[in-house]
């Protein structure tokens, strides 16, 4: 009886843990800037027996159509890890600035969406006249050298295309360079309905004057027609387009341009976080980060401090993170100082500037910070003073100096959410912690009546009060998509039972080669000359499924020889 009771409670505390850990629904698009007539993604990946999301508020803005499920099963060490990614096609009813709002899944809710929704072109593209075409275009037509240019290349079909290959030949003069996987849409062009294939690329001119694009061509065929069906040759129809030529006018590096060369659309320099106070002798962190429209991590210029008196500056090596918008990079440089001042009393940073070029506005522009003044605290008269936390909510300034705002930006703290979705969870903890107790009563009085009595002193098997609880998936997830390499390597030390103390800890524990592979690249990018797009790249895919440890017997092996990196700092 006890044993059903117990296998009963049991099965119960799990299925209340499996709600309790479940990670939130995740809403994103697949697309953020489109014309009207084209339709957009809109995709919302949930626990496996989360309902499907409810549409309805979306009705308003968007006709809704194409609903989609998929199911997916990841292994991890905390076992299967099971998701359902739901998918439907928007096409808006008006162009403008539209609001995806949060949509309901179950219990929980989604985070809202923007979309940008550009008007309609009054006429179809040039290469409109039959029943499959290709239109190319960049987004600037007269860009300078070295300047990172979006190229994109649609494919247009009104017949179901079976097979087929889009090519896109590089031009001589100019590096070209394939960004990110193809999107699928559809688009209203004169009354037809037309499926679009689009494909991006970044050029990068090499030398000034003029350009020539070679046009983009596509050989496939198409779904099988009458006298195919007819004589049994079930090849489809022969379907080919080709594009037009482009010509740029590729113009020379300005005289008046800042060194080191740096054309972008628009740059943003931002504390990321940066401490109250200071104390003689003590180490305080300064980071900083840029945002740059238009250049890759290899154009970025070092992040540098002016020289502080009286404070000495350990810079850390940056952490570089590369995406690419409608083609062309956006680049996240965050770079973290140390500051241990050698006397007391008032210190000051000037501004910290990067000077650019607006390919926009032909002319040179400089983003600075504001400076910063701190008072250096004497050794021994005050302890140490805690540090605001990193924000990626921090104002940024962006454009010229003149614009910069003449204080530090002010750092928000967040705030717990309330509301019915919070008093949920609240109770669904509650129960969670009352079935586990009773579950843990039982299985006591079940083991004493199996075991007998035991030996003075002797204690139970199992986890210890003290013992540490791993965090949940969500937080190595979250450091890998929004955190910096050192959230990464607190997260992952965390992640294992015990705690590691550091990152070589961590790798001698896992089981997986490509996640110890994975950590080495971080490793390398932390501390030596690694590449940290590639890293975080290795690092998501390697721990999609959460870490998979080794079982390990007893106490760890005392290294022989000394770790290859620094040990990471948790603190």
């Amino acid at each position: 009886m006890y044993r059903s009771l117990h296998s009963c409670l049991l099965l119960l505390g799990l299925l209340a843990m499996t709600c309790v850990v479940h990670a939130a629904p995740r809403a994103w698009l697949d697309r953020d800037r489109i014309e009207l007539g084209e339709t957009v993604t809109l995709n919302v990946e949930a626990d496996l027996m989360s309902a499907a999301p409810d549409y309805g508020p979306l009705e308003g803005d968007f006709d809704v159509s194409g609903h989609s499920s998929r199911h997916s099963y990841v292994a991890g060490s905390n076992g299967t890890r099971t998701t359902t990614l739901f998918a439907v096609a928007l096409r808006p009813r008006q162009d403008g600035v539209l609001t995806i709002p949060a949509l309901q899944v179950g219990a929980e809710r989604t985070a809202p969406l923007s979309l940008v929704v550009a008007p309609a072109r009054v006429s179809a593209p040039g290469g409109a006249r039959g029943d499959v075409f290709i239109e190319s275009r960049a987004d600037d037509t007269a860009p300078y050298v070295q300047q990172s240019v979006g190229w994109v290349v649609r494919l247009f079909s009104a017949v179901p295309i079976v097979s087929g290959t889009l090519d896109q030949p590089a031009p001589d003069g100019a590096s070209l360079r394939r960004t990110g996987d193809d999107v699928q849409y559809s688009r209203t062009i004169d009354g037809r309905q037309y499926q679009v294939v689009e494909r991006r690329f970044m050029l990068v001119p090499e030398r000034s004057g003029s350009l020539s694009m070679p046009a983009a061509t596509f050989e496939g065929r198409g779904t099988a027609g009458l006298f195919d069906d007819m004589f049994g040759s079930g090849r489809g129809s022969r379907l080919s387009a080709r594009g037009d030529g482009t010509t740029l006018r590729v113009q020379a590096i300005p005289a008046s341009a800042p060194q080191p060369w740096l054309p972008l659309h628009g740059l943003e320099l931002r504390y990321r976080a940066n401490p109250t106070r200071l104390l003689q002798g003590e180490a305080a962190t300064l980071t900083i980060e840029a945002v740059a429209d238009g250049a890759t991590g290899a154009q970025m210029p070092d992040l540098v401090l002016p020289p502080i008196e009286g404070v000495q500056v350990f810079p850390e090596k940056a952490q570089v993170d590369e995406r690419f918008v409608d083609g062309r990079p956006r680049t996240t440089v965050t770079r973290r100082f140390s500051l241990v001042p050698n006397r007391d009393g008032p210190v000051r940073l000037s501004g910290v500037g990067m000077a650019w070029w607006d390919v926009a506005a032909g002319k040179p522009r400089k983003t600075e910070l504001p400076a910063l003044d701190w008072t250096v605290d004497a050794a021994g008269r005050l302890p140490p003073s805690g540090q605001i936390a990193p924000t990626a909510d921090a104002p940024a300034v962006g454009g010229d100096a003149a614009e910069a705002p003449s204080s530090p930006p002010i750092q928000l703290a967040a705030t717990p959410a309330t509301g019915d979705h919070g008093r949920v969870w609240m109770f669904a903890a509650v129960a969670f912690a009352m079935l586990w107790l009773i579950t843990l009563l039982l299985a006591l009085h079940w083991r004493s009546g199996r075991a007998g009595p035991t030996a003075p002193g002797a204690g139970l098997s199992g986890r210890s009060a003290g013992e540490h609880a791993p965090p949940a998936p969500g937080v190595l997830r979250k450091a890998l998509d929004t955190g910096d390499f050192d959230d990464v390597a607190r997260a992952l030390c965390a992640a294992a039972i015990p705690p590691a103390r550091d990152l070589d800890a961590v790798r001698q524990r896992l089981e997986d080669p490509d996640q110890r592979d994975a950590v080495d690249a971080l490793q390398r990018a932390r501390w030596a000359d690694g590449d940290g797009p590639d890293a975080r790249r290795r690092l998501r895919d390697a721990f999609a499924g959460g870490p998979r440890w080794r079982d390990v017997e007893g106490p760890a092996t005392p290294a022989l020889l000394a770790p290859l990196y620094p040990p990471s700092r948790t603190r």
